[in-house]
C-alpha cells in the first residue's frame, strides 16, 4: 500500500523561532477530516554544524540526567553545554563525511558509569571511550576492531545474557561477526566471533541492511541482511548460522522484525538509504514449510531514510517507525538528494483483516536524519522522545 504523505496530511507551523511545533491531522478518502489529533514536539536544537551522524544517549556525569552524546562531544542535560571527549574536528557537509558515523552508550567496565562506543567511517575502527566519572581531560581510547563494515552497525543482545553485543561485517574475510565484551579483574577484553562463512552478503565495506529480530519466532534474536538471515542457534558461538536466502528489498538501513498483519508469523520493515522507498516484507510460509517474502510498499515521498527507529510513540501498544531523510548523505547526488530534511514519524495501524497501513506524521523539515534515529524518553515523562545528529548538526524533539 502506497501513502501519500501530500493528500493525506495537513501541517500547521505553529511557531516560526525554536523551538517549533508541528500538528497533524488525519484526512479520509473522501478529503474530509474526520479525527484530528495532536501531535506536537518541540524542536531543540542542540549543535547547529555538522560533527557526527552517529547519536546516542546516556547518563554520562552520573547526575540522573539524560544527555546527548554526538561525535566528539556530549552535551550536559538539561542546558546541553557541551563537553570534548576526544579531539573534536571540523567537516564539511558539501563534500566531506564525519568520523562518527555510529554512537553508542555502554558501561563497558561495569564500573557503574557510561562509556562511549564510536563507529568511524565504513571499513575502519571501532573504538571504545572510558569515562573518566567526571575527572576533566579527554578520555582514554580503546581499540575494540579495526576493520567496521556494513552501514549499519548495531548493539544488540545476541547469546541473551542481558548486555549488548556489537554486530557488524568484517570485508577482509568477508563474514559478519560479532563482539562480546568481557571483564577479568577491571581488564576489558572483546572477543570476536564469526557467524557466516567466508565471502558472505552484507559484509562489503559499504554494504547497506543490517537488523535484528525473532524471525522465525523461536524466542532467539537472528541477523538479517537484504539478502536473507542468519538463524540464531542455541549456541550462539557456534559457526556458522543457517544463512536463509530472501528477497528482502533494495540496500537500506536499519531492519527490524515484527509481526505486522498479525498472521502468526514475523515480517520485515526496512527503509532505502539512498533512493527513495519504505517497504515492508510479508513472511509467508508455504504449505511445506517453506518461508517466502512479498514485498510492499509503504512509501517513496522523500528519499535516503539512511537512519530508522522502530518505537511505540503514541501508548496504542503498536510499534511505529521514525525515519527521515539523511541530509546530504552522497553530497546531494543522491535521488532527491537536494529536497527538504525532513522527520516524520510513521503511525502503524491494523485496518479490518489485520492490513497494516502506516499513516505519516510529519515532525520537522529542517533536520532530517543521520545513521541513526535515537527515541528516549529525556524528560521522564514517559513519552518517548527523539534525537538525531547529522550535517545539519544535533537535535533533540521533545515529544509532548
Amino acid at each position: 500500500m502506497k501513502v501519500s504523505i501530500k493528500n493525506n496530511l495537513i501541517y500547521l507551523l505553529v511557531s516560526t523561532v525554536l523551538p517549533i511545533s508541528f500538528f497533524a491531522c488525519e484526512r479520509s478518502e473522501r478529503g474530509g477530516i474526520t479525527e484530528t489529533k495532536e501531535v506536537k514536539f518541540v524542536k531543540h536544537v542542540i549543535h547547529s554544524t555538522f560533527i557526527s551522524e552517529g547519536v546516542a544517549v546516556g547518563d554520562v556525569n552520573h547526575d540522573g540526567k539524560k544527555d546527548i552524546i554526538a561525535g566528539a562531544y556530549w552535551f550536559e542535560a538539561p542546558d546541553w553545554k557541551s563537553h570534548e571527549y576526544r579531539t573534536p574536528k571540523t567537516f564539511d557537509y558539501t563534500k566531506e563525511w564525519s568520523d562518527a558515523f555510529l554512537n553508542f552508550p555502554m558501561d563497558v567496565n561495569e564500573d557503574g558509569w557510561v562509556d562511549i562506543i564510536n563507529v568511524g567511517f565504513p571499513g575502519k575502527n571501532v573504538f571504545w571511550y572510558e569515562n573518566p566519572k567526571g575527572q576533566p581531560g579527554h578520555w582514554s581510547e580503546h581499540l575494540i576492531d579495526t576493520n567496521v563494515c556494513n552501514e549499519s552497525p548495531m548493539m544488540v543482545d545476541l547469546d541473551g545474557n542481558g548486555k549488548s553485543d556489537l554486530v557488524f561485517g568484517n570485508e577482509n574475510t568477508g563474514r559478519m561477526m560479532w563482539f562480546q565484551n568481557s571483564i577479568n579483574q577491571e581488564e576489558v577484553t572483546w572477543k570476536g566471533f564469526a557467524l557466516s562463512h567466508e565471502n558472505s552478503p552484507g559484509t562489503n565495506k559499504f554494504s547497506h541492511g543490517l537488523g535484528a529480530g525473532d524471525v522465525n519466532k523461536d524466542g532467539r534474536t537472528d541477523v538479517i541482511i537484504k539478502d536473507g538471515w542468519w538463524e540464531a542457534p542455541e549456541n550462539t558461538q557456534e559457526l556458522p548460522w543457517k544463512f536463509h536466502q530472501a528477497a528482502l528489498g533494495e540496500p537500506c538501513s536499519q531492519m527490524y522484525a515484527y509481526d505486522f498483519d498479525n498472521d502468526g508469523d514475523n515480517d520485515i520493515i526496512s527503509a532505502s538509504a539512498h533512493d527513495y522507498g519504505i517497504w515492508w516484507h510479508e513472511q509467508v510460509i508455504t504449505e511445506d514449510g517453506t518461508a517466502t517474502f512479498e514485498t510492499h510498499e509503504i512509501q517513496k515521498d522523500f528519499s535516503q531514510t539512511h537512519g530508522v527507529a522502530f518505537t511505540d510513540m503514541n501508548g496504542d501498544d503498536l510499534p511505529d517507525l521514525i525515519t527521515g531523510k539523511r541530509f546530504y548523505a552522497h553530497h546531494g547526488k543522491d535521488p532527491g538528494g537536494k529536497e527538504p530534511a525532513v522527520l516524520y514519524w510513521f503511525e502503524f495501524k491494523r485496518e479490518n483483516g489485520n492490513k497494516p497501513t502506516w499513516i505519516p506524521h510529519l515532525i520537522d523539515d529542517d533536520s532530517g536524519v543521520g545513521l541513526q534515529v535515537v527515541t528516549e524518553d529525556m524528560n521522564g515523562d514517559q513519552r518517548p522522545d527523539i534525537i538525531v545528529a547529522n550535517k545539519k548538526g544535533v537535535f533533540y524533539f521533545e515529544n509532548q
